[in-house]
């Protein structure tokens, strides 16, 4: 029998819309003003083209991305008690020790929590924002992206992998107009960081509390030293 225009007949998961929004990089987070040390290392001449920006962002997705976003996006996620996620934002804070990336994850985070609060109110992100609101939380995208994922009811696997591809996509179009490079390469570089993310994400889900924050080394200096470069396109 022919189905009838009342009939919900496969249909998209009701997140799906909302995550798409949220994980749009034109999102007016503030992204575009930062590069997370990227700019240091273009500076040094170690980034120049498509190859070596590739790698660097291989290397940010696999460490920093991993172990500091990832993992507080999950942690959020799974968090049981309001005081759960202020333990997150304090340790995601905590673990940033360079002061521009400190302060781009308060102004990020400060702008995502609004976007969020409109996409995907819920009891528990609006508790988060009065918790920014109140000086008990600093405020932090990837807290509250897994907070409003967790409303929203999406898996954490698609929420991370989003979040991940959201980051390296913003990090890519701000590569495209500093290094500089063409949109096709841009396209490249993002098509390449596929199985990164993927691995990533498995990685992530498996991940303990010892594991909160590990960084290399070289790109936390890179962060550090862009406060005192001396032309700079980017906030970090």
């Amino acid at each position: 029998m022919p189905n009838t225009p009342t009939e919900r007949v496969n249909e998209p998961p009701s997140y799906l819309l909302p995550l798409l929004q949220l994980s749009d990089s034109a999102l007016p987070t503030g992204g575009f003003s930062h590069s997370f040390g990227m700019e240091t290392f273009l500076e040094r001449g170690l980034i120049d083209g498509e190859v070596s920006f590739a790698s660097w962002l291989s290397q940010f997705v696999s460490i920093q991305l991993t172990y500091s976003d990832g993992f507080a996006l999950r942690l959020a996620y799974e968090a049981s008690s309001a005081d759960d996620i202020v333990r997150v934002d304090r340790m995601i804070a905590a673990a940033a020790l360079p002061r521009e990336v400190r302060e781009a994850g308060t102004k990020m985070g400060a702008r995502m929590l609004a976007i969020a609060g409109t996409v995907a109110p819920g009891a528990r992100l609006a508790g988060y924002a009065a918790d920014v609101g109140n000086g008990r939380c600093v405020g932090h995208p990837a807290v509250a992206f897994g907070v409003a994922g967790r409303q929203l009811g999406v898996p954490l696997e698609e929420l991370l992998a989003s979040y991940l591809f959201t980051a390296v996509t913003s990090l890519t179009q701000n590569a495209i107009r500093a290094i500089p490079i063409g949109q096709d390469a841009g396209q490249r570089v993002l098509l390449g960081t596929h199985p990164g993310i993927m691995d990533a994400v498995r990685r992530i889900q498996a991940l303990e509390a010892d594991d909160f924050g590990i960084t290399a080394p070289g790109l936390e200096i890179a962060q550090m030293r862009h406060e005192r470069q001396r032309v700079r396109m980017f906030m970090s």
